[in-house]
């Protein structure tokens, strides 16, 4: 800051403002900051808002205080095309609005014009600065007339005063200010991404896996050319990313074998025909510039991307930066691993857990050859038409080294997004996502509980300036307990809470078929584990037997393509009910006004019912209106005060997911 005014509490500002803060194209982005000076006299602020590189001085948007702290003034931007984006707020002392205040509780008062003279006088100055500008010219004779006014003294002091508060005149005086003692706040920077880093359905499979069964009910390997059909499934679903795990050969030493996380203490070793871990990256075939033989060439992979653009949707790549044992750097860079006291290669573990085919990245020995081939790999994969990276435990490497990478990308592609896999603590979470990722995965997979939901959800909203979640229900290496005893409305109620809650969510395949069946008790591991086997699914059958929850995830992505208020992170406000089995929100898109009202049931087996006190100005009402909402899931139509009973059944309808469609 430099100048006379304060100004502090600039927001948005990530850590410590070294980092910019994110937003999407079209995205509404609140600004704020408190502004303080000494004295009475009235002060205001501005935000000025610039496309890095762009010509001119940028858009000026005036701030306006709050009734409840007339100190912090907030306005709002919407920046309109990608890239990195700068603000500053500026503030001045506003001497209209000083003397239009004073004027008129003096008037109020009952002084006189004797008392009013250099009042007046001040005015008529202030109206003949503005309307000499070549600007106003326009306004020249209606601001020349009120300073003209202000000096009659033939005229009673009422009437002197009344053409200078016309709301014309007063318009132009606020809209065209006079600022003086103007302090310019410190620039920060905001990174604006394509609308799909806010908003995205994500489907997880294993393109292995899409090969069906041979005349022996075997599993046959898939292709890409197998995968190709299973996307117009996933498309239909909704979905608009699809996540490939791994597609690179696949390490042959020490691969393991069917269940190999099942057995504590122990990785039982591949046998013939076994296909190993997707994440055990690397052998003679190649590394990660290269593809799995088993699933294709680069010709096949380029026809697999293109089918998917040709659906509305776009392929994310896992990024994993690990080596099995017989992957070309182990060779060509063994200084890239860490070599233990008795000369072996350390491989990966998380006791009690083995990994003996995954060798970790040791980025301490040759930074520089380990960042060049990093970079390389990746540029690789975006010439290949990938834009989007799900990058595997990124917690477990520098985080300089992230914002290298990451900003090296984003300087050549700008539309390129990054999701970073790290469930881990809060520190490395978001310390991630303000080094320049554009996703994070989260806790939400551990999050059942009413309580801890909202407070989750509450401090996503609060952080989305810095971090946005992307909320898998389930993963290759996560099956929640819930799912595992919940049955299929578990599967129900954990996607309504994922797809409606918030705007990025993710499914991996046999989500969909209610998948629940842990490798041991107590484990999150799932029996028969697709992380080191085939296993192909029959979807259709499951489909036309009803053993699907396909119709259902569909409905939930039409729901979300069709209300912007389930596409933005930043609104959202929790209801109370008097029941800690069933959960109410609402969303508010703050563009469009469109308002999504969520009530859902925790409990899968049993009939709940609640109180819910809606909190009505939230939802664009007064404290006495009626709403008509209508319910997307049931296709019933309610009117609703702020104080309502609802009753879930969870094997008919796990949520009533509401448009709140007009309020009286």
């Amino acid at each position: 800051m430099t100048g006379r005014l304060g100004i502090d509490d600039v927001t948005p500002t990530v850590g410590d403002g070294h980092h910019p803060s994110k937003a999407v194209v079209g995205e509404v982005v609140p600004i704020g900051a408190t502004v303080w000076r000494e004295g009475h006299d009235a002060i205001a602020a501005n935000v000025v808002w610039k496309k890095v590189g762009s010509d001119g001085p940028g858009q000026h948007v005036r701030m306006a205080s709050t009734p409840d702290d007339v100190d912090h003034f907030t306005a709002t931007v919407v920046p309109d095309e990608p890239g990195l984006w700068t603000f500053r707020v500026d503030a001045w002392s506003d001497p209209w609005a000083t003397w239009r205040h004073a004027v008129t509780v003096k008037l109020n008062a009952g002084q006189g014009p004797d008392e009013l003279a250099n009042d007046l006088e001040v005015g008529a100055r202030l109206l003949q600065r503005v309307g000499r500008r070549p600007a106003e010219r326009a306004n020249r004779d209606l601001l020349f007339a009120a300073a003209n006014a202000l000096r009659d003294t033939s005229l009673p002091v009422q009437d002197r005063v009344a053409p200078a508060l016309f709301p014309a005149v007063h318009s132009i005086m606020v809209e065209r200010p006079v600022r003086e003692l103007i302090t310019r706040g410190q620039p920060r920077q905001v990174y604006v991404d394509r609308s799909r880093a806010l908003f995205s359905s994500w489907y997880e499979f294993f393109p292995r896996s899409t090969g069906g069964r041979d005349e022996n009910g075997n599993p046959v390997h898939g292709t890409f050319t197998t995968s190709a059909k299973e996307l117009d499934r996933i498309a239909a679903m909704g979905f608009d990313v699809v996540y490939l795990p791994p597609i690179h050969p696949i390490g042959t030493v020490h691969r393991k074998g069917p269940n190999s996380a099942a057995l504590p203490g122990g990785n039982p070793v591949a046998q013939a025909g076994d296909v190993g871990s997707p994440w055990a990256i690397g052998s003679a075939a190649g590394g990660h510039d290269a593809i799995d033989p088993a699933l294709g060439d680069f010709d096949d992979f380029d026809a697999f991307v293109a089918r998917a653009h040709d659906l509305d949707m776009e392929i994310a790549l896992d990024f994993a930066l690990q080596a099995a044992p017989d992957h070309p750097w182990v060779a060509a860079h063994p200084e890239w691993f860490t070599v233990r006291p008795d000369g072996s290669i350390a491989y990966a573990e998380n006791p009690p857990k083995k990994y003996q085919d995954i060798y970790p990245v040791n980025f301490d020995n040759d930074p520089a050859g380990i960042y060049a081939e990093s970079l390389r790999c990746v540029m690789l994969w975006i010439e290949h038409g990938v834009k989007i990276f799900r990058v595997d435990n990124p917690h477990t490497k520098p985080p300089n080294f992230w914002h290298w990478l990451i900003w090296q990308v984003k300087s050549k592609h700008p539309d390129v997004l990054f999701l970073a896999e790290a469930f881990t603590r809060p520190a490395r979470l978001f310390g991630l996502a303000r080094l320049g990722y554009t996703q994070n995965y989260s806790y939400f997979t551990w999050r059942t509980g009413k309580d801890e939901l909202t407070e989750f959800a509450l401090m996503h909203a609060e952080r989305a300036d810095e971090c946005r979640p992307n909320v898998f229900v389930n993963t290759p290496d996560i099956l929640h307990e819930s799912l595992q005893t919940g049955g299929p409305s578990m599967f129900a109620i954990r996607a309504t809470l994922a797809a409606t809650m918030f705007p990025t969510w993710g499914v991996y395949s046999g989500f969909e078929l209610f998948e629940g069946q842990p490798a041991r008790p107590g484990s999150e591991e799932y029996s028969n584990s697709e992380k080191y086997e085939l296993r192909p699914r029959d979807y259709a059958a499951a489909l036309n037997e009803g053993r699907s929850l396909e119709p259902y995830l569909t409905l939930l992505n039409e729901i979300r393509r069709a209300h912007p208020a389930l596409q933005q992170l930043r609104h959202i406000h929790f209801h109370h009910t008097d029941n800690d089995q069933v959960i109410a929100w609402s969303k508010t898109d703050a563009t469009s006004g469109d308002t999504v009202l969520v009530v859902c049931t925790l409990d899968p087996t049993n009939v709940q019912t609640a109180n819910l006190a809606l909190d009505m100005p939230s939802l664009g009402a007064d404290w006495g209106d009626t709403l008509q909402v209508h319910d997307e899931v049931g296709g019933d139509t309610f009117t609703w005060g702020q104080f309502t009973f609802v009753k879930l059944e969870p094997w008919r309808a796990v949520a009533h997911v509401l448009s709140v469609t007009r309020s009286s």
